[in-house]
Protein backbone atom coordinates (compact mmCIF):
# COMPACT_ATOMS: atom_id res chain seq x y z
CA UNK A 1 0.00 0.00 0.00
CA UNK A 2 3.14 2.41 0.86
CA UNK A 3 4.52 1.52 -2.40
CA UNK A 4 1.15 2.95 -4.09
CA UNK A 5 1.03 5.70 -2.95
CA UNK A 6 4.93 6.60 -3.18
CA UNK A 7 4.66 6.19 -7.10
CA UNK A 8 1.45 8.02 -7.17
CA UNK A 9 3.04 10.90 -5.00
CA UNK A 10 5.97 10.71 -7.70
CA UNK A 11 3.34 10.78 -10.96
CA UNK A 12 1.63 13.64 -8.99
CA UNK A 13 5.41 15.52 -8.86
CA UNK A 14 6.08 15.02 -12.10
CA UNK A 15 2.63 15.95 -13.57
CA UNK A 16 3.16 19.19 -11.63
CA UNK A 17 6.54 19.94 -12.83
CA UNK A 18 5.47 19.52 -16.89
CA UNK A 19 2.36 22.00 -16.16
CA UNK A 20 4.61 24.53 -14.28
CA UNK A 21 7.13 24.26 -17.56
CA UNK A 22 4.13 24.80 -19.44
CA UNK A 23 2.93 27.82 -18.20
CA UNK A 24 5.84 29.29 -17.70
CA UNK A 25 7.10 29.22 -21.23
CA UNK A 26 3.11 30.20 -22.14
CA UNK A 27 3.19 26.95 -24.51
CA UNK A 28 5.69 28.56 -26.88
CA UNK A 29 7.47 25.44 -27.42
CA UNK A 30 4.31 23.71 -29.56
CA UNK A 31 2.88 27.42 -30.63
CA UNK A 32 5.91 29.69 -31.71
CA UNK A 33 5.90 28.33 -35.37
CA UNK A 34 2.12 28.76 -35.44
CA UNK A 35 0.31 31.28 -37.78
CA UNK A 36 -2.51 31.92 -39.53
CA UNK A 37 -2.61 30.77 -43.24
CA UNK A 38 -4.52 33.20 -45.85
CA UNK A 39 -4.83 32.96 -49.56
CA UNK A 40 -4.47 35.79 -51.48
CA UNK A 41 -5.43 35.73 -55.39
CA UNK A 42 -3.65 37.98 -57.48
CA UNK A 43 -5.36 39.55 -60.54
CA UNK A 44 -2.78 38.77 -62.76
CA UNK A 45 0.60 37.06 -62.99
CA UNK A 46 2.74 38.45 -60.45
CA UNK A 47 4.26 42.01 -62.24
CA UNK A 48 5.22 45.95 -60.78
CA UNK A 49 2.00 46.44 -59.36
CA UNK A 50 2.54 43.55 -56.89
CA UNK A 51 5.85 44.53 -55.97
CA UNK A 52 4.80 45.67 -52.39
CA UNK A 53 3.04 42.13 -51.31
CA UNK A 54 6.61 40.27 -52.34
CA UNK A 55 8.55 42.68 -50.21
CA UNK A 56 6.32 42.10 -47.43
CA UNK A 57 6.51 38.42 -47.46
CA UNK A 58 10.56 38.29 -48.13
CA UNK A 59 11.17 40.64 -45.57
CA UNK A 60 9.05 38.42 -42.88
CA UNK A 61 5.94 41.22 -42.40
CA UNK A 62 3.24 38.92 -42.76
CA UNK A 63 5.53 36.62 -40.29
CA UNK A 64 5.67 39.43 -38.05
CA UNK A 65 1.81 39.66 -38.19
CA UNK A 66 1.63 35.63 -37.73
CA UNK A 67 0.57 35.04 -41.00
CA UNK A 68 1.42 32.76 -43.33
CA UNK A 69 0.31 34.16 -47.23
CA UNK A 70 0.13 32.06 -49.95
CA UNK A 71 -0.44 34.27 -53.14
CA UNK A 72 -2.13 32.34 -55.99
CA UNK A 73 -2.90 33.41 -59.75
CA UNK A 74 -6.02 33.17 -61.37
CA UNK A 75 -6.54 31.13 -64.28
CA UNK A 76 -9.09 32.81 -65.24
CA UNK A 77 -10.46 36.31 -64.95
CA UNK A 78 -13.33 35.80 -63.15
CA UNK A 79 -11.97 33.34 -60.55
CA UNK A 80 -10.74 36.19 -57.87
CA UNK A 81 -13.93 37.40 -57.11
CA UNK A 82 -15.70 34.35 -57.35
CA UNK A 83 -13.26 32.32 -54.86
CA UNK A 84 -12.96 35.21 -52.43
CA UNK A 85 -17.17 35.15 -52.20
CA UNK A 86 -17.42 31.64 -51.62
CA UNK A 87 -13.99 31.96 -48.83
CA UNK A 88 -12.06 29.67 -51.22
CA UNK A 89 -9.33 32.49 -51.07
CA UNK A 90 -9.27 34.75 -48.51
CA UNK A 91 -8.47 38.01 -50.47
CA UNK A 92 -8.23 39.22 -54.18
CA UNK A 93 -7.17 41.70 -56.38
CA UNK A 94 -9.66 43.02 -58.42
CA UNK A 95 -10.87 46.09 -60.01
CA UNK A 96 -13.36 48.67 -58.68
CA UNK A 97 -15.98 48.49 -61.78
CA UNK A 98 -15.58 44.70 -61.47
CA UNK A 99 -16.75 44.47 -58.10
CA UNK A 100 -19.76 47.07 -58.44
CA UNK A 101 -20.83 44.53 -61.19
CA UNK A 102 -20.51 41.36 -59.28
CA UNK A 103 -22.67 43.51 -56.34
CA UNK A 104 -25.50 43.84 -58.80
CA UNK A 105 -24.99 40.41 -59.44
CA UNK A 106 -25.05 39.07 -55.95
CA UNK A 107 -21.97 37.94 -55.39
CA UNK A 108 -21.09 38.46 -51.96
CA UNK A 109 -17.84 40.55 -51.51
CA UNK A 110 -16.62 43.85 -50.78
CA UNK A 111 -13.50 46.46 -51.26
CA UNK A 112 -11.05 47.03 -48.15
CA UNK A 113 -7.88 49.03 -49.33
CA UNK A 114 -6.95 50.75 -52.39
CA UNK A 115 -3.99 49.64 -53.89
CA UNK A 116 -3.82 51.55 -57.33
CA UNK A 117 -6.17 54.98 -56.67
CA UNK A 118 -5.74 56.41 -59.90
CA UNK A 119 -7.03 54.80 -63.54
CA UNK A 120 -4.75 53.00 -65.20
CA UNK A 121 -6.70 51.76 -68.91
CA UNK A 122 -7.13 55.18 -70.51
CA UNK A 123 -7.75 55.52 -74.17
CA UNK A 124 -4.23 55.07 -76.56
CA UNK A 125 -4.23 56.04 -80.07
CA UNK A 126 -1.02 56.63 -82.35
CA UNK A 127 -0.01 59.87 -82.42
CA UNK A 128 0.02 59.73 -86.31
CA UNK A 129 -3.52 58.69 -86.63
CA UNK A 130 -5.19 62.53 -86.14
CA UNK A 131 -7.17 61.87 -83.37
CA UNK A 132 -6.59 64.03 -80.75
CA UNK A 133 -9.70 64.39 -78.73
CA UNK A 134 -13.22 61.58 -78.10
CA UNK A 135 -14.74 63.41 -80.73
CA UNK A 136 -12.26 62.52 -83.52
CA UNK A 137 -12.97 58.89 -82.65
CA UNK A 138 -16.29 59.42 -85.12
CA UNK A 139 -16.00 57.18 -87.91
CA UNK A 140 -13.30 55.40 -86.71
CA UNK A 141 -13.15 51.43 -85.00
CA UNK A 142 -12.11 51.31 -81.52
CA UNK A 143 -10.24 48.21 -79.67
CA UNK A 144 -11.97 47.28 -76.48
CA UNK A 145 -11.42 44.31 -73.85
CA UNK A 146 -14.03 42.13 -72.80
CA UNK A 147 -15.49 44.21 -70.12
CA UNK A 148 -18.48 46.02 -71.27
CA UNK A 149 -17.34 49.11 -69.21
CA UNK A 150 -14.64 50.31 -71.78
CA UNK A 151 -17.23 50.75 -74.26
CA UNK A 152 -19.94 52.42 -71.87
CA UNK A 153 -16.65 55.09 -70.66
CA UNK A 154 -15.92 55.74 -74.59
CA UNK A 155 -19.23 56.86 -75.76
CA UNK A 156 -19.57 59.17 -72.55
CA UNK A 157 -16.41 60.90 -73.56
CA UNK A 158 -17.49 61.28 -77.19
CA UNK A 159 -20.26 62.67 -75.76
CA UNK A 160 -19.24 65.13 -73.31
CA UNK A 161 -16.87 66.30 -76.38
CA UNK A 162 -20.00 67.07 -78.39
CA UNK A 163 -19.56 64.37 -80.87
CA UNK A 164 -22.12 61.25 -81.97
CA UNK A 165 -21.22 58.35 -79.68
CA UNK A 166 -23.39 56.35 -82.42
CA UNK A 167 -20.67 57.09 -85.13
CA UNK A 168 -17.73 55.49 -83.36
CA UNK A 169 -17.34 51.38 -83.82
CA UNK A 170 -16.57 49.08 -81.18
CA UNK A 171 -14.59 45.72 -81.66
CA UNK A 172 -14.00 43.08 -78.97
CA UNK A 173 -10.26 42.62 -79.55
CA UNK A 174 -9.99 40.48 -76.03
CA UNK A 175 -6.43 40.58 -74.76
CA UNK A 176 -5.13 40.98 -78.27
CA UNK A 177 -4.61 44.92 -77.44
CA UNK A 178 -1.37 45.84 -78.59
CA UNK A 179 -1.51 43.60 -82.25
CA UNK A 180 -4.82 45.15 -82.32
CA UNK A 181 -3.57 48.50 -82.38
CA UNK A 182 -0.04 47.96 -83.76
CA UNK A 183 -1.81 46.78 -87.09
CA UNK A 184 -3.99 49.28 -87.18
CA UNK A 185 -7.06 46.94 -86.79
CA UNK A 186 -8.73 49.61 -85.07
CA UNK A 187 -7.79 53.21 -84.51
CA UNK A 188 -7.52 53.08 -80.58
CA UNK A 189 -7.57 51.19 -77.48
CA UNK A 190 -9.79 51.84 -74.60
CA UNK A 191 -8.69 49.30 -71.62
CA UNK A 192 -5.18 49.40 -72.50
CA UNK A 193 -2.58 50.11 -69.14
CA UNK A 194 -0.34 53.02 -69.33
CA UNK A 195 2.42 50.93 -67.33
CA UNK A 196 1.92 47.75 -69.68
CA UNK A 197 0.41 47.89 -73.50
CA UNK A 198 1.78 52.12 -73.78
CA UNK A 199 5.06 51.07 -72.57
CA UNK A 200 5.26 47.42 -74.50
CA UNK A 201 4.13 49.50 -77.82
CA UNK A 202 6.55 52.11 -77.24
CA UNK A 203 8.84 49.79 -76.81
CA UNK A 204 8.45 48.98 -80.50
CA UNK A 205 8.96 51.86 -81.44
CA UNK A 206 5.30 52.63 -81.88
CA UNK A 207 4.65 56.95 -80.67
CA UNK A 208 1.67 56.85 -78.38
CA UNK A 209 -0.79 58.90 -77.38
CA UNK A 210 -3.00 58.65 -73.85
CA UNK A 211 -6.65 60.32 -73.91
CA UNK A 212 -7.52 60.61 -70.13
CA UNK A 213 -11.24 59.64 -69.25
CA UNK A 214 -11.18 61.62 -66.15
CA UNK A 215 -10.94 65.18 -68.41
CA UNK A 216 -14.25 64.23 -70.17
CA UNK A 217 -16.34 63.93 -67.04
CA UNK A 218 -15.75 60.41 -66.26
CA UNK A 219 -15.36 60.11 -62.23
CA UNK A 220 -12.08 58.57 -61.29
CA UNK A 221 -11.78 54.70 -60.71
CA UNK A 222 -9.68 52.76 -58.29
CA UNK A 223 -8.16 50.90 -60.84
CA UNK A 224 -6.85 48.05 -58.53
CA UNK A 225 -8.16 46.93 -55.01
CA UNK A 226 -7.74 44.20 -52.15
CA UNK A 227 -11.61 42.45 -52.03
CA UNK A 228 -12.96 39.94 -50.09
CA UNK A 229 -15.45 37.77 -49.01
CA UNK A 230 -18.52 39.37 -46.83
CA UNK A 231 -18.29 36.20 -44.99
CA UNK A 232 -14.55 36.28 -44.35
CA UNK A 233 -14.43 39.90 -43.43
CA UNK A 234 -16.88 38.68 -40.47
CA UNK A 235 -14.83 36.08 -39.43
CA UNK A 236 -11.48 37.09 -40.14
CA UNK A 237 -11.30 40.92 -39.65
CA UNK A 238 -8.58 41.06 -37.57
CA UNK A 239 -6.81 38.63 -39.98
CA UNK A 240 -7.45 41.01 -42.59
CA UNK A 241 -6.03 43.94 -40.82
CA UNK A 242 -2.59 41.95 -39.60
CA UNK A 243 -2.52 41.41 -43.59
CA UNK A 244 -2.82 45.13 -44.55
CA UNK A 245 -0.51 46.09 -42.06
CA UNK A 246 1.93 43.83 -43.01
CA UNK A 247 1.34 44.85 -46.78
CA UNK A 248 1.17 49.14 -45.98
CA UNK A 249 4.75 48.50 -44.58
CA UNK A 250 5.74 46.68 -47.73
CA UNK A 251 4.64 49.35 -50.08
CA UNK A 252 6.78 52.09 -47.81
CA UNK A 253 9.98 50.14 -48.51
CA UNK A 254 8.77 50.17 -51.89
CA UNK A 255 8.72 54.03 -52.36
CA UNK A 256 12.22 54.51 -50.24
CA UNK A 257 14.01 51.83 -52.61
CA UNK A 258 11.94 51.03 -55.67
CA UNK A 259 15.12 49.21 -57.53
CA UNK A 260 16.20 46.83 -54.65
CA UNK A 261 12.19 45.83 -53.96
CA UNK A 262 11.45 45.54 -57.32
CA UNK A 263 14.40 43.07 -57.59
CA UNK A 264 12.65 40.93 -54.92
CA UNK A 265 9.68 40.51 -57.33
CA UNK A 266 11.44 39.74 -60.58
CA UNK A 267 12.94 37.13 -57.87
CA UNK A 268 9.50 35.66 -57.84
CA UNK A 269 8.43 36.20 -61.11
CA UNK A 270 6.07 33.71 -62.72
CA UNK A 271 8.60 31.60 -64.85
CA UNK A 272 6.01 31.05 -67.49
CA UNK A 273 5.17 34.51 -67.83
CA UNK A 274 9.05 35.92 -67.89
CA UNK A 275 9.19 40.32 -67.04
CA UNK A 276 11.34 42.19 -68.90
CA UNK A 277 12.91 44.17 -66.02
CA UNK A 278 13.21 47.59 -68.23
CA UNK A 279 9.41 47.66 -68.62
CA UNK A 280 8.56 46.55 -65.04
CA UNK A 281 10.88 49.40 -63.80
CA UNK A 282 9.46 51.73 -65.93
CA UNK A 283 5.76 50.57 -64.79
CA UNK A 284 6.59 50.85 -61.46
CA UNK A 285 7.61 53.98 -61.97
CA UNK A 286 4.47 55.20 -63.74
CA UNK A 287 2.53 53.09 -60.71
CA UNK A 288 4.20 54.36 -57.51
CA UNK A 289 2.85 57.93 -57.81
CA UNK A 290 -0.92 56.37 -58.26
CA UNK A 291 -0.71 53.95 -55.11
CA UNK A 292 -1.24 57.01 -52.86
CA UNK A 293 0.09 60.25 -51.41
CA UNK A 294 0.26 62.13 -48.40
CA UNK A 295 -3.10 63.27 -49.22
CA UNK A 296 -4.54 59.98 -50.09
CA UNK A 297 -2.08 57.46 -48.81
CA UNK A 298 -2.00 54.13 -49.69
CA UNK A 299 -4.97 52.38 -49.11
CA UNK A 300 -7.38 54.68 -48.96
CA UNK A 301 -10.77 54.43 -49.71
CA UNK A 302 -13.95 57.24 -49.82
CA UNK A 303 -17.45 56.54 -49.55
CA UNK A 304 -18.15 59.55 -51.78
CA UNK A 305 -15.65 58.23 -54.63
CA UNK A 306 -17.13 55.02 -54.43
CA UNK A 307 -20.55 56.66 -54.64
CA UNK A 308 -19.52 58.75 -57.57
CA UNK A 309 -18.70 55.81 -59.55
CA UNK A 310 -21.97 53.72 -58.82
CA UNK A 311 -23.79 57.01 -59.48
CA UNK A 312 -21.93 57.50 -62.78
CA UNK A 313 -22.67 53.55 -63.71
CA UNK A 314 -26.14 53.88 -63.12
CA UNK A 315 -26.63 57.22 -65.42
CA UNK A 316 -24.76 55.65 -68.48
CA UNK A 317 -27.06 52.42 -68.29
CA UNK A 318 -24.40 49.58 -66.95
CA UNK A 319 -26.03 49.60 -63.26
CA UNK A 320 -29.82 49.32 -63.11
CA UNK A 321 -30.07 48.76 -59.58
CA UNK A 322 -30.07 50.61 -56.23
CA UNK A 323 -26.69 49.61 -55.43
CA UNK A 324 -24.68 52.55 -52.87
CA UNK A 325 -21.35 52.61 -51.30
CA UNK A 326 -22.22 50.73 -48.18
CA UNK A 327 -22.79 48.08 -49.87
CA UNK A 328 -19.92 47.05 -51.66
CA UNK A 329 -16.92 48.58 -49.45
CA UNK A 330 -16.27 48.48 -46.35
CA UNK A 331 -13.73 50.82 -44.09
CA UNK A 332 -11.26 48.82 -41.85
CA UNK A 333 -9.18 50.52 -39.05
CA UNK A 334 -6.15 49.10 -38.95
CA UNK A 335 -4.85 50.98 -35.54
Amino acid sequence: MKTKKKWGFIFLLIALSLTTVFLLTGGKTSEKNEKTTLRLMLDWYPNAVHTFIYVAQEKGYFAEEGLDVVIEMPSDVNDPLRLAAAGKVDLAINYQNQLILSKEEGIPVKGIYSIVQKPLGELMVKQESGIHRPKDLMGKTVGLGTSMVPEAIVRAMVEKDGGDPEQVHFIDVGYDLIPALATDRVDALMGAYINHEQLLLEKEGYRITTILKEDYAVPNDLELIFVAGESTITKKQADLKKFLRAVTKGQQDVVANPTSSLQILLDHQNKESALDPTIEQQSLAKLLPLMGDTASPFGTQKKEQYQEVIDWMRQVGILSSDLNANDVFVQLNLE
